[in-house]
């Protein structure tokens, strides 16, 4: 029982732990011109496959077999780690590489096992043939299951908010810039 607390508790707080993380890169970022191109590329790589998540993400409707989910089952999250090292990298930072260390390996185990128990009880014989099919986190190079009918829709990209996610790393990347630029 107090680990099933633990879990729901890590769980509600990644996204305001995750939040504090950019503050803490913000603060402790020594970027470089160099180190704010790389980062932002990467970012855009991340971005990128989020929103190519989203467009086929029907949450706790269908399970998602489409899009990126041919290749990892956690494709959101994989979008997270790119981004999060594209902060590193442009952060240039120790602070920051050890607070994203901490984050992503304290954090995400958790949230892909909670997430990975939600998705059994939801839909229990889709999510065992798609589990065994395609891998849990780090993507295979050839597509896990064949391509189907779904195609991306934007309806979708936006029913899951994903452009909050774009404009909060616009922000992000327009301070992280003015940092370099005027301090």
């Amino acid at each position: 029982m107090a680990e099933k607390k633990v879990i729901n508790l890590l769980y509600r707080w990644r996204v305001r732990v995750g939040s504090l993380g950019l503050v803490v890169a913000l603060i402790f970022a020594a970027p470089t011109g160099l180190s704010l191109l790389a980062g932002l590329v990467i970012c855009f790589l991340g971005l990128g496959l989020r929103a190519w998540a989203c467009g086929h993400l029907e949450k706790d409707k269908a399970l998602t077999i489409s899009g990126p989910y041919r290749f990892t089952r956690n494709p959101l999250y994989l979008g997270n780690l790119i981004i999060g090292l594209s902060v590193v990298i442009a952060a240039r930072s120790m602070v920051v590489l050890s607070y994203f260390l901490f984050y992503f390996l304290l954090f995400y185990p958790v949230i892909i096992s909670y997430e990975k128990q939600k998705m059994k009880q939801i839909f229990p014989e889709d999510y065992h043939q798609f589990e065994n099919q395609v891998p849990l986190f780090f993507p295979s190079l050839k597509p896990a299951l064949p391509r189907n009918n779904r195609r991306f829709q934007w309806s979708l990209y936006q029913k899951n908010r994903e452009l909050r996610a774009v404009g909060a790393a616009l922000i992000f990347w327009a301070l992280l810039l003015s940092k370099m630029l005027f301090l």
